[in-house]
């Protein structure tokens, strides 16, 4: 039993706290297995009217501007 826990343990243990090749291995499968999913959903309804939006002539969000709200007073004079 003792054996069996000592081959894992070799075989799986890093050396000077990294991860083994088998780890990063699986960690990069697991993330683009779940990056491939995100893709997939494309981009909400909602966002793409934003950015059309956003895109068009004028369609730029107004900043507005108090006068001073930028100073380190908080709006104390």
């Amino acid at each position: 039993m003792k054996d069996l826990k000592s081959q894992a343990s070799k075989s799986t243990t890093p050396g000077k706290g990294g991860l083994t090749p088998e780890i990063q291995s699986r960690i990069g499968h697991q993330l683009r297995a779940m990056y491939d999913d995100v893709v997939r959903q494309g981009v909400p309804d909602r966002f793409a009217e934003l950015i059309k939006k956003l895109d068009a002539p004028g369609g730029a969000p107004q900043v507005e501007t108090d006068g001073g709200s930028n100073d380190n007073n908080n709006g104390r004079d």
